[in-house]
């Protein structure tokens, strides 16, 4: 199981109708479509940059139908049920429907700010509700805690159904001790897309990137040129990809990447308040940035 989710894994955005007040469908069916004809190995639903706290209950039951239903190659889904309420966590894993779903993933919980032995009673309680594989979530700057490379170990070694993490932790020493001391079965996730490249260079096994909603081919093809040890050749993806990746992020996510989505013509450039709709000056540098991008490609190809 935990060889599905592995490469280049995608966190889906949620598009929206021109008022934000219900999720278009067509859109969303259509972004499928596009990252997995471009190569991504697997779909990550309704994560943070699905903008999840948003959506109703019923708005998740029908995004989840609809990337499963257009999911025509069948890829892996990693699935995001996470909170700071443990019961509530377990009770919505019975909820769920998981027929089709290889792997949950579950964030440490915001706000409470929970002691290192309460995330890890938190994570051991999912782990066993959960009827597939639990992948961690760690990104202390959205929830405020940070789960620890010892924790981590800790749970990838004593709970079963603990598949691995995504981390977005941002901290090189921290990830580098999960990846040295972890077992070997352990999946290891970049959770940051300007590091996906670094983190695979000491042992990660790819990404759940946010830039691959837009730019697919690119992450994947760095993704597999660092899989094959190739990191000269990855660096270059890299290294052009670098400007676009720090726009997309300028304004928050899944704010950017939205606005490149709607450059594309793949989705509308739509948020649900709190969140607001790039700037005009971004929605400008994303542009350039992008035909930038495609004057590269087309140099090359030359």
């Amino acid at each position: 199981m935990a060889s599905k989710i592995t490469g280049t894994g995608v966190a889906l955005v949620t598009p929206f109708d021109a008022k934000g007040r219900r999720v278009d469908y067509a859109a969303l069916t259509k972004l499928v479509n596009f990252v997995a004809d471009n190569g991504v190995n697997f779909l990550v639903a309704l994560g943070t940059t699905a903008e999840t706290p948003t959506l109703s209950t019923g708005e998740k039951k029908e995004v989840l139908s609809c990337i499963k239903s257009s999911n025509t190659k069948k890829l892996p889904i990693a699935l995001g049920i996470g909170g700071n309420n443990t019961a509530n966590v377990l009770e919505r894993i019975q909820q769920t429907d998981f027929n089709g779903i290889d792997a949950l993933l579950s964030v440490t919980p915001y706000y409470n700010k929970p002691s290192q032995q309460g995330l890890y009673e938190h994570f051991k309680a999912i782990a066993a509700a959960s009827p597939v594989p639990l992948l961690l979530y760690n990104v202390p700057a959205r929830t405020g805690v940070n789960l620890s490379a010892e924790t981590t170990l800790r749970l990838a070694r004593e709970v079963k159904n603990i598949m691995g993490i995504k981390e977005a932790s941002g901290n090189l020493s921290q990830i580098s001790h999960i990846l040295r001391d972890k077992p070997e079965d352990f999946v290891a996730l970049s959770g940051d897309d300007a590091l996906t490249l670094p983190l695979m260079a000491v042992g990660a096994h790819g990404v759940i990137s946010v830039a691959a909603n837009a730019f697919p081919k690119q992450v994947v093809d760095m993704v597999k040129l660092a899989g094959a040890q190739k990191y000269s050749e990855a660096a270059k993806i890299h290294l052009a990809m670098t400007p676009l990746v720090d726009a997309l992020f300028a304004e928050g996510n899944p704010v950017g990447v939205k606005a490149a989505l709607s450059v594309q013509g793949i989705i509308g450039n739509v948020l649900r308040l709190p969140l607001v709709s790039a700037t005009e000056g971004l929605v400008s540098s994303i542009a350039a940035l992008i035909k930038q991008l495609d004057d590269l490609k087309n140099e090359n190809l030359n």
